[in-house]
């Protein structure tokens, strides 16, 4: 079974795909491979910083079977589709989960139409080469948090259009499978198993 690197530091990111790569492929995190520091993330796309962070290992660690990294937004409609490329750091730099949500529940306050999107992009290198691989998921913005304890990100106000709970209601094989990111990771999966 081949080993590809999975180019986060992120715990929940790394639990979620391997519980959807398993078989598959071996995830190893950038830990495991003895990659230390941050990774650039300065594109003004998706998929551009998908791209730069799957390069970033690719080039420190000649001969591997291949590595991947992901880049997500949420895009709201009535912010513009912000923050998009910029979710993790919404609310600045050094910032927390909630202080993103908070920031965006600000923005939202009065507002009536909450339709937003996840967009996931992961880039697979392979022998140098790269493959990208999307999902979406339509849902909108609720107006105040609804956590059962799980999720993570903007989680707990993002609830999925066919559903009366938001993600971080949701039990994790439930999110794994209509998530931006599980829609993803499946047609990793389907590319790794063909």
């Amino acid at each position: 079974m081949r080993q590809l690197i999975f180019a986060t530091n992120n715990k929940h990111k790394v639990d979620e795909v391997r519980a959807a790569l398993d078989g598959k492929a071996t995830v190893l995190t950038l830990a495991d491979a003895g990659l230390h520091g941050e990774i650039p993330e300065t594109a003004d796309t998706l998929q551009g910083n998908a791209l730069q962070k799957a390069m970033w290992v690719w080039s420190r660690l000649p001969g591997i079977d291949g590595c991947f990294a992901d880049d997500t937004g949420l895009e709201v409609d009535a912010l513009g589709g912000a923050p998009g490329v910029y979710s993790a750091r919404y609310a600045g730099e050094h910032c927390s989960f909630d202080d993103n949500i908070d920031k965006l529940l600000r923005a939202l306050d009065g507002v009536a139409d909450r339709r937003a999107r996840f967009r996931t992009v992961i880039c697979l290198i392979e022998h140098g080469e790269p493959r990208y691989f999307e999902g979406r998921v339509d849902g909108q913005i609720l107006t105040e948090r609804h956590s059962a304890g799980e999720g993570f990100g903007y989680d707990p106000v993002f609830m999925p259009d066919r559903f009366a709970v938001s993600f971080a209601e949701m039990p994790l094989d439930v999110k794994n499978r209509i998530s931006h990111r599980g829609l993803a990771v499946a047609r990793l999966a389907e590319y790794l198993a063909g």
